[in-house]
């Protein structure tokens, strides 16, 4: 029986699915923009006549202003209602789409700045779908919901190269940033009509110095990992980035442990289940982001094949993805979250050992097969493991959760994407004798091993799950 407590702080809405749909579609969007402009960026530096360099600033520049904002989503939400920013979030990204989509190739600062809008909407919505979520669905349906939620940020990065290799074997570049814009409208659509305003607004003391931390240390650390793809790690412009924005970072960190009004909660830390499943729900996106960043350039690469089949090759374990975060996110409410978690990794890593005993010449049905595994292994351990975080929270504490797991998965994922970039530059090095199609799978390879050790990092830690969390268990027995 659910406690007096946790039936009041989940108000009564006449339509939470549509609601929260609107969120989901935004979150969605943004999760997929960040991985399908991957495939995307040879076209576009023949497009503007621009270096990988400068194009890789629509990458780096968007994961920037993501790193930038979300941090800031949990006081936002206490400043401004919900519907204020979900609309507000949901508009800007649409601009970006539209700015973006209409630059002409001789200004690549018109396609960067709507890339930068489009960054300002992902972090206003990515944390605030799992926050609405929390607050609007009781106890008993949540493991569902956050499955659902899961779906989207499992779902996009999958399926991205998928939808852009296909875009751009018929159509031009500007149509994957059209793309955006229909699911943006209709999302739009739902938030003005069916989204109630959920949690307390306190209008809290705005901490000046903790702002401009944030912004130089979060900021700082996206822009340090990714400079070293171009300058290297030990170069001294990615060495005094990164110096910066760590220090920077605890001077942060120390002032939020002992403010009385934080901008961002990190006592949560101490909460165990909160600890665990946050660590969880960061390797298991590292994993996705470092093996979805090599497997795309493996196809075309490594074994020669042209954008379009790409795309098509990497439907099946895009729609497995699918079909495996809608069904674990059921598990964590019949079964809790300690064996999906520890079955997915263990499923996760046959996929990606699979992967690393490809060659150059490797049969693309074996290939697939090994994407399908991974994909049923991921998502697998994602939704319990995000669930089992957020539901040792209380209602008040909910929105900085969220914003640090959201948070925490744009850092982790621009460092293993940029770890990953490193390693596959290494191993291509060291296979100079070879053709480039086998040069480049060697690289491959030493990325791969680096995503085997996220996945063994992630079973240690799921050693310290239990079914569910202290909150779950409250509202389950009261």
């Amino acid at each position: 029986m659910v406690s007096k407590q946790t039936a009041t702080t989940h108000p009564h809405i006449n339509h939470p699915w549509l609601a929260i749909a609107a969120l989901m579609i935004g979150a969605f969007v943004g999760m997929l923009s960040e991985t399908s402009l991957n495939i995307a960026l040879p076209n576009l530096m023949q497009a503007f006549n621009v270096p990988a360099a400068t194009i890789q600033w629509l990458v780096t520049g968007y994961m920037l202003i993501i790193g930038i904002v979300l941090p800031f989503s949990s006081l936002i939400g206490k400043w401004f209602t919900t519907r204020q920013t979900v609309i507000f979030g949901l508009s800007a990204f649409l601009a970006g789409s539209i700015i973006s989509a209409l630059a002409p190739t001789s200004s690549f600062s018109m396609l960067l700045i709507g890339r930068l809008i489009q960054g300002i909407g992902t972090g206003l919505i990515l944390p605030l779908m799992f926050t609405v979520a929390m607050l609007m669905f009781p106890p008993a349906k949540l493991g569902t919901v956050m499955g659902m939620c899961a779906l989207v940020i499992m779902f996009a990065p999958a399926i991205g190269p998928t939808l852009t290799g296909i875009i751009l074997g018929k159509l031009t570049w500007n149509w994957v940033f059209w793309f955006f814009t229909p699911f943006l409208a209709i999302a739009l659509v739902l938030a003005i009509f069916f989204l109630n305003n959920v949690g307390n607004i306190t209008r809290p003391h705005i901490d000046l110095l903790s702002i401009v931390e944030s912004i130089v240390g979060f900021g700082g650390l996206v822009t340090g990992v990714s400079m070293s793809s171009k300058f290297g790690w030990l170069s001294p412009v990615t060495l005094c980035i990164l110096v910066v924005a760590i220090v920077v970072l605890v001077c942060y960190a120390h002032r939020q442990l002992n403010a009385q009004e934080p901008v961002l909660n990190l006592r949560i830390f101490s909460i165990p289940a909160f600890r665990s499943g946050a660590c969880l729900v960061m390797l298991d996106f590292a994993v996705i982001l470092s093996s979805m960043y090599l497997l795309p350039q493996y196809l075309q690469s490594g074994l020669l094949l042209p954008v379009a089949m790409t795309g098509i090759l990497m439907l099946p374990g895009g729609i497995v993805n699918a079909l495996v975060s809608a069904a674990a996110g059921r598990l964590y409410d019949g079964f809790g979250a300690k064996w999906p978690i520890r079955a997915g990794f263990v499923i996760a890593l046959i996929g990606a050992l699979m992967l690393i005993f490809t060659s150059s010449h490797s049969p693309t049905a074996f290939v697939v097969a090994a994407h399908i595994v991974l994909m049923i292994g991921c998502p697998l351990a994602m939704s319990p493991a995000q669930t089992y975080a957020l539901n040792s929270l209380s209602p008040s504490q909910s929105g900085d959760g969220s914003t640090i797991i959201n948070t925490m998965q744009q850092i982790v994922g621009a460092v293993a994407t940029a770890i990953t970039t490193s390693l596959l530059a290494m191993g291509e090095a060291h296979s100079a004798n070879g053709t480039p199609a086998q040069a480049f799978t060697n690289g491959v390879h030493f990325g791969l091993w680096f995503t085997v050790v996220l996945i063994v990092a992630a079973l240690a830690v799921s050693l310290t799950v239990k079914n569910f969390s202290h909150t779950h268990e409250e509202a389950t027995t009261e």
